[in-house]
């Protein structure tokens, strides 16, 4: 992820200052033999091409470097605007697989990055703020640089703000408890830059459980060195003993404290690099691009909405756990909750064995030719008929991975729209729930079920030595002690026509010349060009309202007059995208179209 994760901090003396960051260093490009090391040399840091640029992360270099560092002077800070000590060299992890270095210090080593974290550090901790923050602290900050005041409602949470020029910004601000800080707190913000916005905003679910699991984590431990101050010196009582005292003359220097000294934490530094490292590499791991040629497949958009679904849910699941936590206490926050999201201690190294999703189990079913050579020839096509007619599949079977494999070969033969599955289940569930139901051998199947013509029941038993499939491969061995039985209450004739895809499906399957990534590619164009008749179908009957005897000479254009082809389109019918409908349904109808028809 080309970005850049920031700590910021509102000093009371100084203002908004950049406490810590971490950004990700890209490989140079290859270069010539003694021209590693040249002036021109280029490298991508932050997500943007920087050029000409020194890179000084070792301990000899840090110590030096501190006179051409582009951030402030030694003078204009205190010890709450410092994190690491002069002369430190950073933290720097190196990730081999990529060769990608995440590094970490106080400020960007180059000057027009450290413009870009110092302009969104600023508007973070001043525009983009809610009216928590005293608002004389705010103005003079705000005259001096002619920022525009922007105000979020909220004293505390998350915004998103940036331009083209300077990059795109998600900050989530947030209090840190201090005895002896005006208000008994001080203001932070943890920001991340990057320039590519749509990333930035498709990253807000992930980028906000984690950050909000950071910002737990220090809040908690600031709680507790705040609770153990005050009750050996509270400053309450003190403050209201010396009133029309300017405050700010009356702390004998104490305004100023480290982050490290209010959470009692010497490794904090540490890992907030491990955290923020972390961060940027998950966040780029889970998403990726893909080019897609043309207009997208329904197949794409319905699962594209399926993500915005299943995004919405855990947003909401998210929402009601937060107002459950509520009337805890802040006490519980720090101790007792445990941070799933975001870890910041030495733990959270064990969360990195999920990016690569976990260990696969090995599919039992490699593809539908395998399928069908286990199944039969006859077995198979009134199995495929039923799924691509719509009917109700269901699989009986000891081994759960197995009925797992069969419905992942199986759906392939369908849009994603049509396909509901019940992986497994210990009692039987209507049809209307799911058209692919795995069950147990124990589960009863109601008799009418039995008896359909619109379900197929496929029984793995264990065989016999008549029926033991023959093995063909090593990897069959699993399969060879099971004999699959197919029965339907109206099987499929041999010698009925059936629809014409599956026709075209079953001589794929039997080309021996074709490879099975042919025959995948095979079958995806032929959904296509079927779905392609339903959306013509959907528009000429469900929006156009044209009567029956169109509707037949239309079908025979199409070549899907037969009484199968009828069946399957009115069934993948079901599986076009909301998207698809919706817009037909408006462009349709809109007043433009309507006005331009009665004027015809």
């Amino acid at each position: 992820m080309n970005a850049i994760v920031v700590l910021c901090h509102f000093c009371e003396l100084h203002g908004p200052r950049t406490l810590f960051c971490t950004e990700v260093l890209h490989a140079p490009l290859p270069q010539g033999p003694g021209n590693g090391d040249s002036p021109g040399q280029e490298e991508e840091e932050g997500g943007i091409q920087m050029s000409s640029r020194i890179c000084s992360h070792s301990p000899a270099e840090g110590a030096s470097a501190d006179s051409s560092s582009p951030g402030p002077k030694k003078s204009d800070m205190c010890e709450g605007c410092r994190s690491l000590p002069a002369g430190h060299p950073g933290y720097v992890s190196h990730d081999k697989e990529t060769s990608i270095k995440y590094v970490s210090h106080q400020h960007p080593n180059h000057p027009h990055l450290f413009s870009i974290v110092r302009q969104a550090c600023v508007r973070s901790l001043s525009c983009e703020v809610g009216p928590g923050l005293p608002p004389g602290l705010v103005r003079s900050f705000l005259h001096s640089l002619a920022l525009p005041c922007k105000v979020c409602p909220g004293r505390e949470g998350p915004i998103f703000f940036g331009d083209e020029q300077h990059g795109f910004v998600f900050s989530h601000t947030f209090f840190i408890k201090d005895s002896l800080a005006r208000g008994f707190q001080r203001w932070y913000s943890i920001i991340t830059v990057m320039m590519d916005r749509i990333y930035l905003i498709n990253s807000w679910p992930f980028l906000l459980g984690k950050i909000r699991g950071i910002i737990d984590e220090l809040q908690g431990k600031a709680l507790k060195v705040f609770e153990a101050e005050q009750y050996g010196c509270p400053q309450r009582a003190q403050r209201m003993n010396t009133a029309f005292t300017p405050f700010l003359h009356q702390r004998n220097g104490n305004a100023a404290r480290s982050l490290t000294s209010l959470t009692n934490d010497e490794n904090l530094w540490a890992c907030l690099h491990t955290s923020f490292a972390w961060l940027l590499k998950a966040c780029g791991s889970r998403l990726t691009e893909k080019l897609l040629e043309g207009a997208p497949t329904e197949d794409t958009l319905v699962q594209m909405e399926k993500l915005a679904d299943l995004e919405e849910e855990s947003e909401s699941w998210d929402n009601s756990e937060e107002e459950g936590e509520k009337p805890s206490s802040r006490v519980d926050v720090g101790e007792g909750r445990e941070l799933v999201k975001s870890p910041t201690d030495s733990s959270l190294t064990l969360d990195c064995s999920s990016w690569n999703g976990g260990v696969r189990i090995q599919p039992v079913f490699r593809s539908l030719r395998h399928l069908r050579q286990v199944l039969g020839a006859s077995a198979f096509h009134m199995l495929a008929w039923h799924v691509l007619m719509g009917n109700q599949v269901i699989w009986k079977a000891r081994d759960p991975d197995l009925v797992q494999s069969a419905f992942d070969v199986l759906r392939t033969m369908l849009p994603v729209g049509c396909v509901r599955i019940i992986p497994y289940s210990d009692k039987y569930e209507e049809a209307y729930k799911c058209n692919f139901l795995g069950l147990a051998p124990h589960v009863p199947v109601p008799p009418h079920i039995l008896s359909s013509e619109f379900a197929v029941l496929v029984e793995v038993r264990t065989a016999t030595r008549s029926s033991l499939y023959p093995v063909l491969f090593d990897d069959e061995q699993a399969l060879s002690k099971y004999e699959f039985v197919v029965t339907s209450g109206s099987p499929v004739v041999a010698d009925r026509v059936g629809p014409t895809i599956l026709n075209k499906i079953e001589a794929a399957l039997t080309n021996q010349n074709l490879l099975v990534d042919v025959v995948d590619q095979c079958l995806i164009c032929l959904k296509e060009e079927w779905m392609n008749k339903v959306k013509v179908l959907f528009k000429f009957t469900k929006v156009d309202s044209r009567p029956k005897e169109d509707t037949q000479k239309l079908l025979s254009i199409l070549g899907a007059s037969e009484e199968d082809n009828v069946k399957l389109l009115k069934f993948w019918m079901t599986g076009l995208s909301k998207t698809y409908k919706s817009h037909l349904m408006s462009t349709v109808r809109s007043p433009t179209s309507s006005s331009s028809e009665s004027r015809n």
